[in-house]
Formats: C-alpha cells, sequence, structure tokens
C-alpha cells in the first residue's frame, strides 16, 4: 500500500490521494477559484507557459 503518484507533466507528480478532481478551465466558478488561489499564493502553475487545458484540484 504505497504512495500512488500521478504524472501530470513536465517532471511534475501529483499524489493520487490528494486529488479530488480533474476539471476544465474554462467554466466561470473554476475560473474564480484559478484566482482566488492565485491571490492566496496557493496555485501551482504547472504549464510551463502553455495553454491551460485541464484543472487539477
Amino acid at each position: 500500500m504505497g504512495i500512488k503518484l500521478i504524472n501530470i507533466g513536465f517532471g511534475n507528480i501529483v499524489s493520487a490521494n490528494r486529488l479530488v478532481a480533474i476539471v476544465s478551465p474554462e467554466s466561470a466558478p473554476i475560473k474564480r477559484i484559478i484566482q482566488e488561489a492565485r491571490d492566496r499564493g496557493m496555485l501551482i502553475d504547472a504549464t510551463y507557459g502553455r495553454r491551460t487545458r485541464a484543472v487539477i484540484i
């Protein structure tokens, strides 16, 4: 029963047991969540300058 890790690209990994949802960044509520996380300094941008295709919560 080890730690399960998910590769999210560019050498970044996320612990599977901490993952809540993978959602589209296009909806207004998700855009609000992204902006609030950015304002609080809690956002981790793993896009490396590319277009965001999914938001991992």
